[in-house]
């Protein structure tokens, strides 16, 4: 694993660039951590959006590819990149680093970049690594985002994957996220995914009406939450 240290400063000026860009104490990363960016007013929220779909575009893969061998701040921004411009030549990495599950939140990113490539191949990553981790009560992983991102697919592709995992009694209610609405997941992915739509089509305005109606209905900030435990 590389780390942004000396003498590292090729990794270190990857990650200034797209990992800890922005304005004031709370950079990329941060705000992309558990969508702490839908809590930004609409001027901030916009400007980030057009930041983030920019960067999206112009990353190389050869610089993406450093920034899934460094720690978690780098993997989480890299499988945002990778979603948003639907690099699905990634999926593989992605879904091996998943199952992998090396370190905390960066998770939560690689689940949004399968959930945003929306094919059936994306939904049996999904689908494996809940299989493996849902058994797991030692594990607290992100078998919550993962479950969010495979019901959003399943609505997408017309497909029934989750259901198995959802029945009474099911591998869900008797996992550690059994406190956690299966529901309440797929909106937050569902409304992470037409972000990156509108971001990714220079529609963000058009979009924020729909991020105010989320907020008020659904969103308590997973920000605040308790912290994940150490893997």
């Amino acid at each position: 694993m590389r780390f942004p240290i000396p003498p590292d400063f090729e990794l270190i000026a990857v990650v200034r660039r797209y990992v800890s860009s922005g304005r004031g104490e709370v950079r990329r990363y941060l705000k992309l951590l558990g969508g702490g960016f839908m809590m930004l007013p609409d001027r901030d929220l916009a400007r980030f959006a057009r930041s983030l779909a920019k960067d999206a575009r112009r990353i190389t893969d050869s610089d993406l590819e450093m920034l899934l061998d460094s720690e978690w701040r780098a993997r989480l921004t890299a499988a945002w990149l990778i979603g948003l411009d639907r690099r699905t030549h990634f999926r593989e990495r992605l879904g091996a680093m998943l199952l992998e599950s090396e370190l905390v939140y960066s998770g939560e990113g690689y689940c949004f970049a399968l959930a945003r490539f929306a094919e059936d191949s994306d939904a049996e990553i999904l689908t494996a690594y809940l299989d493996h981790y849902l058994p797991r009560l030692d594990c607290h992983y992100d078998q919550d985002d993962a479950m969010g991102a495979l019901l959003h697919l399943d609505e997408r592709l017309g497909t029934d994957h989750a259901a198995r995992f959802l029945v009474p009694g099911g591998l869900w209610e008797r996992s550690t996220m059994r406190k956690v609405s299966p529901a309440e997941k797929k909106q937050v992915t569902d409304e992470l995914c037409a972000f990156a739509d509108s971001c990714m089509t220079g529609t963000i305005k058009q979009w924020l009406p729909r991020r105010r109606r989320f907020l008020e209905e659904r969103w308590s900030h997973p920000m605040y939450g308790d912290d994940a435990p150490d893997r």
